[in-house]
């Protein structure tokens, strides 16, 4: 049965531990489609435990097996046509319940397999936007039709794809998850892919990531200015070894920043590392938390420190920004923030959600100009209990927790969205001293 709360306090107020972290998530989704479209070729190491990635497994593996069971709905159904009854009951359904990056890279990967498709999800999912990436597939000659609300999952997809043209264009500051769902397709594409990236960039670290990766399999790509190209090629005989997350190293940074005194060790961590969130190691040594690599991994010391900056800009990080902002509020930094563009389309609206949660214990997120958002501590208090509300967001619940350390009781509502990307935070925080009731 799942808990509805959790209460959280931690009475020593010191964490001294090995935290061996899962496998990145972010890492994992692009390593399962690369091998998906390369299975002779390309094989997995240290693969994640996070739900996201298990859901994404999953469906890759129901797609793989109707394309060897020869069980197609359609072998040739033309564009644009209404579901007969007899289609309608071969409809093949993937739902990916909350998982953001699935829908993304299934909505790409999906119309290059015959059959025909609902690819659907959570209540939430069907509010997250996904017509510039489905725009860009039918471009490219996809069968793609929206059976709910014009530019929102569920979708309805027949395939295979007849390629229409190697050029698209896509916007470049709504969700970098867009761009790396093509780039992870386009070696397969009868043409190949020549995409262009109209306006900013977002997350630039999450494209490099998938390119990178890519060329790890022997997928090789050029880049110039705003315009992408990979050729019609086959990935190498590779193993794709994933990293631990940088994500969920970043919450316990946070936990070490509000700690009275400690030190950390998270095994397998590596300076040189494909994920944007290692950006964390920057960022927390200015609020105390010393970055160590060894041979062992990487080693967290608490130490004094008061180089805070007045502005922090999550362009390229947008995934660290809940953990630093809940952060700054328990430190009464009363700091600016930046690149927040993509956190009103994640689980859920990440801005409202945190100025909803900050204002339980009197701290307010405002924005002080378009785009750019500040901390006022100047009437915070701390609450005999405060219970923090998650919004179906992993990110929220794990954000959050660390203000036991600073607060009398803490409760954390729905904590089970964890699995999303970290199924063990709360075991690994009974190991450091965290009292869970």
């Amino acid at each position: 049965m799942e808990q509805t709360a959790i209460r959280l306090s931690h009475p020593s107020k010191e964490v001294r531990e090995v935290i061996q972290l899962t496998g990145s998530k972010s890492e994992s989704n692009r390593a399962l489609i690369i091998r998906a479209l390369n299975p002779e070729q390309v094989s997995i190491h240290n693969l994640s435990e996070a739900a996201d990635t298990v859901t994404l497994a999953a469906a890759l593996e129901k797609i793989a097996t109707l394309q060897h069971s020869g069980d197609f709905s359609s072998n040739s159904a033309p564009q644009n046509t209404e579901k007969t009854e007899a289609s309608a009951q071969n409809l093949q359904v993937i739902d990916i319940g909350p998982a953001g990056t699935a829908m993304r890279f299934l909505t790409a990967y999906t119309p290059l397999h015959r059959g025909e498709f609902l690819l659907t999800g959570s209540e939430r999912m069907k509010q997250r936007p996904i017509g510039i990436l489905s725009d860009a597939m039918t471009a490219l000659g996809a069968n793609i039709s929206f059976d709910g609300n014009t530019g929102y999952p569920p979708l309805h997809i027949v395939g295979p794809l007849t390629q229409k043209t190697r050029k698209v264009s896509i916007q470049g500051n709504v969700s970098s998850q867009y761009i790396s769902a093509l780039l992870l397709i386009a070696s397969s594409l009868p043409e190949g892919l020549e995409l262009t990236i109209d306006g900013e960039l977002t997350s630039v670290p999450y494209v490099e990531m998938t390119l990178n990766m890519l060329e790890e399999a022997g997928i090789q790509h050029q880049w110039t200015d705003n315009q992408l190209t990979i050729l019609p090629q086959q990935a190498k005989i590779s193993t794709l070894s994933i990293e631990p997350d940088w994500s969920a190293a970043s919450y316990w940074y946070s936990i070490l920043a509000l700690a009275e005194k400690g030190d950390l060790l998270l095994p397998g961590l590596k300076a040189s590392s494909l994920q944007g969130d290692q950006a964390i190691k920057d960022i927390m040594l200015d609020f105390g938390v010393l970055s160590v690599f060894t041979d062992d991994g990487l080693k967290l010391t608490k130490i004094e420190s008061n180089n805070v900056k007045d502005c922090y800009n999550f362009i390229r990080c947008p995934d660290l920004a809940q953990t630093v902002i809940v952060c700054c509020a328990a430190l009464n930094h009363e700091i600016s923030f930046t690149g927040l563009e993509t956190l009103k389309i994640k689980e859920t609206d990440r801005i409202a959600a945190l100025q909803n949660e900050l204002a339980k214990f009197g701290v307010r997120l405002f924005e002080e100009e378009p785009g750019k958002y500040r901390l006022d501590c100047s009437k915070k208090h701390n609450p005999d209990q405060v219970t923090f509300s998650t919004y179906e967001d992993h990110r929220m619940a794990m954000a959050f927790a660390p203000l036991a350390l600073v607060m009398n009781d803490v409760v954390i509502e729905e904590p089970n969205v964890v699995e999303k990307s970290y199924p063990l935070f709360w075991k690994h925080l009974q190991k450091v001293g965290f009292k869970i009731d």
